[in-house]
């Protein structure tokens, strides 16, 4: 394995409208603050937000396809969501390894989403496990 410490890969995306009715029909959500604009408007965030697992779905696109890539099996992820994410909002999510151990294919990776200001709009661990085919 030839993973090291602060080594880092990002992804970016923006939500459509049509993304967040498919993710609806996948994961079986049909929360209002998702589709309808008047109930989204009497909510704390004023306006319709994107699904959370589907914003965390970026970082397992990440260690799946790009760092550490094929062969990675997820193991863990600690998420804490600290911003809504809106339809058609610019978003880069982040992995970053900061643990390798030596006795076994295991990596912990700092994982997160900004929005397009540059702030953290999930932020959370990933554990992994690395099977190098």
């Amino acid at each position: 394995m030839d993973l090291k410490i602060g080594d880092k890969a990002s992804l970016t995306k923006e939500f459509s409208e049509q993304d967040v009715k498919d993710f609806s029909v996948l994961s079986g959500d049909q929360n209002p603050i998702h589709f309808d604009e008047e109930y989204a408007k009497k909510s704390r965030f004023g306006r319709r937000i994107v699904q959370g697992p589907m914003v965390v779905s970026l970082i397992g696109g990440i260690l799946g396809s790009q760092l550490p890539g094929p062969g990675t099996i997820y193991l863990s992820q600690e998420t804490f969501f600290k911003k809504p994410v809106f339809l058609d909002q610019k978003l880069t999510a982040w992995v970053e390894v900061v643990n390798v151990r030596k006795d076994k294919p295991v990596v912990t990776l700092k994982s997160w989403v900004e929005n397009d200001e540059g702030e953290v709009v999930v932020d959370g661990t990933s554990v992994i496990l690395f099977l190098d085919t």
